[in-house]
């Protein structure tokens, strides 16, 4: 409408120019945050006129009600309502209140005053308890109950703000809570609604904790010497004793040896303990630390256990001081008692000059060695070798005897062969014929009989390996045979079997001669008496054959018999001339050994085995077999 007309239908002019409806904006945002704002221009941009009211003008329009009115008259609007927890919010009635709680075990306090913290939170009527924290106080403190709203009875009532007032007891789960004091808002809020506030009390505070505040008083301490000057004089001086801790009335004592030391300083005392080496004990060097060391005790009825490192200066009469030190004189620490045997040169020094003693003379407590036991070794019960059983007696768990390293490299693979005869009564025995050997790397004896066909004897191994001790030996000390005993015609009684040797290996001659030095004459001179002979017969037998042609033969011999197609079974054709013979003397009627060649039908031309036997012949009768049988290898 124009500008003096009444806003009434009729009374507006419709501009058929205008195009514009739109409305202006009236969001906005100012630092971030969106707010609403009056419009600035009108509908299509329309100019606003300005109010012409006052705010109080306004208001008065706002509040002011109809004079006239038609029909029922319209009801003013209910005052607007306001909840608890909107009213309440954050008021809170704080209380200073302390309860008493009982202290059962301890001798210097009965009971424990704690003062606390009660909080009642007006909006939804709840109760919290709050004790504040003292460092190293070693109490769980803090919240002692959480916030709830709390039982008063068991009707089921509730504590309310009205209970509450100073000066009075407030029980809660069992715990009586003494009210004395609020801050002021609490008690402005009680003031209002009606209630006498009490005169606040004077908090109680907890008598233990008062006394631990309150400085303890010294006792004066009568003239006598200055601590701090002592420090000044003696500091590092420190008087050293050895001593021994004999501790062998304990299970598995022992003598301790130690050092003591006596500190000039203040007074103290320290006792170190000297470890050697492998004496199976933990290597702690500190046997009782540095402390002063009471000597005499005061004899006083005590009402209240304690123990021996709780003593204080009221508790002890007289301390270690000192004159209680001296070379052969034993003193007490801690229940334990240590003999001083010596000092080094600065305590002697010390003891003359302050008490004029001047025996310093060292007490002997080295133990006297006490007398072994000899030990005695139980006869021998014939199993197994002496040296072996008597492992056995020398310790828990048998090992091996020892063995001669060096002589079993040197003497390896070194054996001294003998021919035997067994010396029995009985008949099937005398023809009998034995190998025993020596084995030179550990002297130990082996007897083998060869195998003779038909006789009834199976052979082999007769006796294994094994030390042989001579007759009339002991088993606690036997003497064994050794290469010197075994000499052509000698009787060698092996565990009660008696052999006589018959014969030797060519070795056995060789081996003496190389060794000469280690063996008696009489036995080499024995062997080579018997090996003489035979050495004539075969020089004389082979003069008229070079040894190059006795190779050449052999050889010859051994190719004819790798040709044929059927094997000889050579270990059978020695086997037959050691049969015959019976002498071992290696020699053979020649009318025999032609018998044994027939026999087992040599595979080679006649013309080789008649000149191999021309060779071997010793005269017209004998025939020398070793040295034919060397062309059939076993």
């Amino acid at each position: 409408p124009r500008p003096g007309l009444p806003f009434l239908p009729g009374c507006a002019i419709k501009d058929p120019t205008k195009t514009s409806f739109h409305r202006s904006q009236t969001l906005d945002f100012k630092n971030g945050y969106a707010f609403s704002r009056l419009p600035r221009e009108g509908v299509g941009g329309d100019t606003l006129f300005a109010n012409q009211l006052s705010q109080d003008e306004l208001d008065d329009l706002c509040t002011r009600g109809t004079t006239l009115t038609y029909g029922q008259v319209k009801r003013s609007a209910p005052s607007s309502f306001t909840p608890a927890f909107v009213a309440y919010d954050k008021k809170v009635l704080k209380f200073d209140a302390y309860f008493q709680e009982e202290v059962a075990m301890s001798a210097e306090e009965h009971y424990r005053i704690r003062q606390v913290g009660i909080y009642y939170y007006l909006e939804d009527d709840s109760m919290c308890v709050i004790e504040p924290k003292v460092k190293n106080s070693g109490l769980l403190q803090g919240k002692l109950m959480r916030r709830h709203r709390v039982p008063k009875n068991e009707q089921g009532d509730y504590y309310h703000w009205k209970d509450l007032n100073l000066g009075i007891d407030l029980t809660m789960y069992g715990r009586t809570y003494r009210l004395v004091n609020c801050d002021s808002f609490t008690k402005v809020f009680l003031e209002s609604q009606g209630i006498e506030v009490n005169p606040p009390e004077e908090m109680v505070s907890d008598p233990y904790t008062e006394k631990r505040r309150t400085p303890e008083q010294k006792p004066i301490v009568p003239t006598g010497p200055d601590p701090f000057r002592q420090f000044l004089t003696y500091d590092t001086k420190v008087l050293r004793f050895y001593a021994i801790w004999d501790d062998t009335n304990c299970a598995f004592g022992d003598h301790h040896p130690c050092v003591i030391h006596y500190f000039l300083a203040d007074d103290t005392v320290e006792v170190r303990e000297v470890h050697r080496k492998n004496d199976g004990r933990d290597p702690f060097p500190v046997l009782m630390r540095r402390q002063r060391l009471p000597k005499i005790f005061v004899d006083k009825s005590k009402n209240f256990p304690s123990c021996v490192l709780e003593v204080t200066d009221h508790e002890v009469q007289e301390w270690y001081s000192p004159k209680d030190f001296a070379v052969g004189k034993s003193v007490t620490f801690l229940g334990r008692t240590f003999l001083i045997y010596d000092c080094d040169k600065f305590t002697q020094d010390f003891y003359r000059e302050k008490y004029g003693i001047t025996d310093f003379q060292p007490v002997d407590v080295n133990k006297k060695p006490t007398e072994k036991a000899p030990q005695v070794i139980p006869p021998y019960n014939g199993f197994g070798i002496p040296e072996d059983s008597l492992q056995n007696c020398l310790s828990l768990f048998p090992k091996p005897p020892r063995k001669d390293i060096i002589k079993m490299l040197e003497n390896n693979l070194k054996v001294l062969r003998y021919q035997v005869a067994l010396e029995s009564p009985v008949p099937e025995d005398k023809n009998r014929r034995f190998i025993l050997s020596y084995f030179l790397s550990d002297d130990t004896i082996g007897i083998y009989e060869p195998p003779v066909r038909n006789s009834g004897i199976p052979g082999g191994k007769y006796l294994k390996r094994t030390r042989v001790t001579k007759p009339g030996s002991t088993p606690e000390n036997p003497i064994y045979y050794e290469p010197s005993d075994f000499t052509i015609g000698s009787t060698v009684e092996v565990f009660g079997h008696r052999f006589v040797i018959t014969d030797a290996d060519e070795y056995v001659l060789n081996y003496l001669e190389r060794n000469a030095e280690s063996f008696p004459a009489a036995t080499l001179q024995a062997i080579r008496d018997h090996f003489h002979p035979q050495q004539v017969v075969v020089e004389t037998a082979s003069s008229g054959f070079p040894k190059k042609d006795l190779d050449d033969l052999i050889a010859e011999v051994q190719k004819e018999l790798k040709l044929h197609h059927e094997p000889f079974n050579t270990r059978k054709f020695h086997e037959a001339f050691h049969h015959f013979d019976t002498e071992g003397s290696g020699f053979m009627d020649k009318t025999r050994f032609l018998n044994v060649c027939d026999r087992f039908h040599v595979p080679t031309s006649t013309i080789l085995l008649k000149k191999l036997i021309d060779y071997c012949s010793c005269g017209e009768d004998k025939v020398n077999y070793r040295d034919f049988l060397l062309a059939f290898p076993s």
